[in-house]
C-alpha cells in the first residue's frame, strides 16, 4: 500500500494525505489563520487541531502543574489537552472547532479566565 502526501502550494511541508489506495480526499477551499504569530494554511472543514497537526505543530497546550506538553489526544472534545485561545476566547477545544479565515489562535498557558 502506497500513501502519498500532498504539497498543494509552494513551501507546503504538510502531513496531509492526498493519495490513498482506499480513501478519496477532496480538498475544500484553502484558508489561512495565525497560531502564536505564525501563518498556517488549512482547508475549510478541517478542525484547528488537524490543521496545526498537518503543519507540524504537536504541542497545543501544557499541563498546569508541571508545564508538560499536551497535544491532540481524544479528537472528539472529551478531554482538555487541545484547549487554546481562539479569537480571544479561552478554553476552546480545537479538536472540534473548525478553522475560519483570519482567525487568531494562541497557546493557552493558564486555566483561561472566563469573561
Amino acid at each position: 500500500m502506497v500513501i502519498h502526501y500532498c504539497h498543494t502550494y509552494e513551501g507546503d511541508d504538510s502531513l496531509r494525505i492526498c493519495e490513498h489506495p482506499i480513501l478519496d480526499f477532496k480538498r475544500a477551499t484553502p484558508v489561512t489563520f495565525t497560531c502564536d504569530g505564525a501563518q498556517i494554511t488549512a482547508y475549510e472543514g478541517e478542525t484547528i487541531a488537524a490543521a496545526l497537526h498537518a503543519a507540524g505543530v504537536r504541542t497545543l497546550s501544557r499541563s498546569l502543574a508541571k508545564q508538560r506538553p499536551r497535544g491532540l489526544y481524544c479528537a472528539i472534545g472529551n478531554c482538555s489537552s487541545c484547549m487554546m485561545i481562539v479569537d480571544g476566547e479561552p478554553n476552546v477545544k480545537t479538536c472540534i472547532e473548525l478553522v475560519r479565515q483570519g482567525m487568531v489562535v494562541q497557546t493557552q498557558t493558564d486555566r483561561g479566565a472566563l469573561v
